[in-house]
This record gives C-alpha cells, structure tokens and sequence, in this order.
C-alpha cells in the first residue's frame, strides 16, 4: 500500500524521495526524446481540457487501499516513473505533466465516482488507471459519456474494444489461450481444475479457458471449479477438492491479497508446486512480494513481461525504477504496462500534435514505443498492443526464469471467433 503524497505530482509525497527517483532518470537512455518547442494553447487544446501554456494535467486512478491495493501499487509507481522520466525529457508538446491521483480503494462504484471527477470536474487530458475488469467496467461509460481517454494496463478477459480506452495489457488470445496450449504441449496436461475470484475478469476468462480446454485440447476436461469472494482467506476446502481430484493442471485466477492465503495455504497442505503444475494469469512478481517466494516457487505464470527479462531497456527500466522506489521494490506485468501508459500517450499526443481527445484517438493506431522494458510495443487498430506471450516459473527469491517465449509478437483479437 502506498501514502498519499504530494509536490512534484499533485499529491502528497516526500521530497527527498522525489529527488531521489528524478536523480535515477538519466540512465534511460534509450526512452524516446521527442520534446519539442511549445505551440500555442489555443492550437493545441480547442476543447477545454485541463492545459496551459507550460502544464497539461493527467489523472492515475487505482487502488492505494483494500484487497486490490497489492496489486495496483506497483502500477501507481510505474506510472509516475514514466511521468517524471517524461517531464525531465521536456513533457509534452512542451509542457510538463502535472497528476492528480484518486483512490479507487478497491471499490467498483468509487472508481467510477473518482472517474467522473477526473473527467468533468479536473478535466484531465488522460487518466492512467484501473486494474480489475470491473473497474474497467464500472468507469467505461463514464470515459464515453464524457470523450475522455483511458490507459488500461492489466492482462484480461477480453471481449471488449473501446474508441476512449488503450489497452496496454494483453487480452484472453494473447494470455488464457497461449498459455492453455503451452501447458498442454509441455506438460501433457489433460484434466484442469479452475479457480478464481467472484467477479468479471475470472468468470470469463475461466469460461473461456473452459471453452478451450474441452474444445480445443484432446481429450481434455475440467473436473472442478470454484469463485471466491475478493479478500477471501479461508481455502482449505478447496484444496483438500484438490488433493481428492489430482487435476493435472490448477489454473488459477486469483486476485489481490487473498493470493497471499492461498497459496501459503496451499503449502501448509503439502501440496508442492514443483510436482504439482500450477499456472496463473494473476500473480506477478507484485503479489509474490506478499505471498513469500518460497510458497510459489516452481508454479507458472502466462504473461508478457517478467522483471527477469535479459534486454537492455529493461535492465535500464529496473534500474530506474528501483533507483526511484527503493532496492527492495518488484515489478510486475501489469506494473510494466501500466509504464507503457504515459508513454504511449505522449508519442500519440506529439504525432496528433494536439491534447484534444478525438485527435489523440485517431492518431493512436500504429504507434510505437520501440524500447520499452518487454520490448517493442505497437497500437493496434483495436487498441490493444501487439506482444509476445512469454511462461515463467517461480522462484523462491520471488522472481520468475522465463522459460518459454512465443518466437513473433502476437497480434491482439479481442473478440476470438467461438468464444464468446
């Protein structure tokens, strides 16, 4: 969980930590440099939005409290790294960035509550933000009603395409699908049993890792299924179903801090995930930081990027942001997309050459951010980024040895043919 903060990013925050995350920005050097002199407001910003002749004000709308407050701190982080790295490269056509932060406090009627505010009230010229589907869910009319922009960054279920959102995580082909045939393939795996939390992201996506598993993957079938409550601590039925069963594969959507019960739950049980194969599309190296690596280790998560990742802009990427958020800090998937966020806005902000909304929709498609942390990144026509799909396995000091990655990115398709 992190503190409201204020100065250099409109909330609260402490001064010396501030100067010491600006002080780790130099060493990205491959970020691109696009600053360039100011053009005039008035060309530029014809539609009210919350610009002048030197700021334009942005909104990052997550979780700093409740259940999601383990997941959605590390994406807080990433994109006020990116903010400071851009404001120190010389902003946006010009201008710096100035936040306003808001607390969705794992809440889905307070995130479209501080939506609205952003949007109507603060006029923000984008806001960063959300992370489960019914967040996303519960602000998408508001960003339509009032033309406002949003960057999404969490992996999801999919089914879904907005003109007002950019989707920087990846969608159910690009993560549940990809996944489901690696661990088939590999693994040899035949009998599933599903687990999530009770609400849109895991119902669907485990619908559609149904669909896949009995359609699609010989001779194989899911033998047990079971919902939980978000914050929910008590698994020791479900394991036990578990033990009984034997499932060659628990696929598990579980969110936020009941990951930290489940899984030490899931040890105290004997279950040992270096035999027993586990894959989750929920745990990143953010959760981990609560569960213990040593009650994960040798599970496997389907994702796009891992902290692990031997590149260049990555290690550079790492390097900044613990520089910024102290050495003992992680970086997770969705906290690496959430990054791609402000960057992303500010390439299309300067190809637009404009902050107003439907200028920024229309000039988003094809635009690149070639050295970000999991490499080069590209918009999509339906507003999901081309990616590739990498596997990890979990170690004991919480991080993840990547073991399989698909050889060519992997272009999004939100609505695949059959599942739906």
């Amino acid at each position: 969980m992190v503190e409201k903060k204020t100065g250099i990013f409109g909330i609260q925050s402490n001064r010396r930590q501030i100067l010491k995350g600006l002080a780790a920005l130099p060493v990205m050097a491959g970020l691109p440099r696009l600053a360039q002199a100011a053009p005039a407001t008035s060309a530029v910003n014809t539609t009210g939005l919350a610009v002048t002749d030197d700021t334009v004000t942005v909104g990052i709308l997550h979780s700093i409290t409740g259940t999601m407050a383990i997941s959605e701190t590390g994406s807080v982080e990433a994109e006020k790294l990116a903010i400071a790295q851009i404001n120190a490269s010389g902003g946006v056509l010009g201008r710096q960035i100035k936040v306003v932060q808001e607390d969705g406090a794992s809440d889905w009627p307070t995130f479209a509550e501080k939506a609205r505010k952003l949007l109507e009230n603060d006029k923000c010229a984008s806001v960063f933000g959300c992370w489960t589907s019914a967040s996303r869910k519960a602000v998408l009319p508001v960003f339509e009603q009032y033309n406002g922009m949003l960057y999404y960054p969490t992996f999801y279920e999919g089914l879904e395409q907005s003109r007002n959102v950019i989707y920087t995580g990846q969608e159910a082909t690009q993560q549940i699908l990809a996944g489901l045939d690696w661990v088939s393939r590999e693994k040899k795996a035949k009998t599933y049993y599903l687990l999530g939390s009770d609400y849109i992201w895991p119902r669907t996506a485990n619908k559609i890792a149904r669909k896949h598993i009995e359609g699609h993957l010989k001779d194989s079938k899911v033998i047990g299924g079971e919902y939980f409550p978000l914050g929910h601590t008590q698994f020791n039925s479900v394991i036990n179903k578990i033990k009984l069963h034997k499932p060659d594969v628990i696929y598990a959507i579980i969110v936020g801090g009941s990951n930290v019960a489940f899984y030490k739950q899931l040890k105290a049980a004997g279950i040992d995930l270096s035999k027993q194969t586990l894959m989750t599309i929920s745990v990143t190296e953010d959760e981990i930081l609560g569960i213990g690596g040593e009650n994960i280790a040798g599970a496997y998560a389907c994702m796009k990027y891992f902290q692990s990742l031997d590149n260049p802009a990555n290690k550079e990427f790492v390097a900044a942001f613990k520089k910024m958020w102290g050495e003992n800090s992680v970086i997770g998937d969705v906290t690496q997309a959430a990054y791609l966020g402000p960057w992303l806005w500010k390439l299309t902000v300067e190809k637009a050459g404009s902050f107003d909304i439907n200028k920024v929709i229309d000039a988003s498609p094809g635009v690149e951010f070639k050295n970000a942390p999991e490499g080069y990144v590209r918009i999509h026509p339906n507003h999901h980024l081309w990616s590739r799909t990498l596997v990890g396995q979990a170690r004991t000091d919480g991080q993840f040895n990547v073991i399989y990655q698909t050889p060519e990115l992997m272009e999004p398709n939100p609505f695949p043919v059959g599942y739906q």
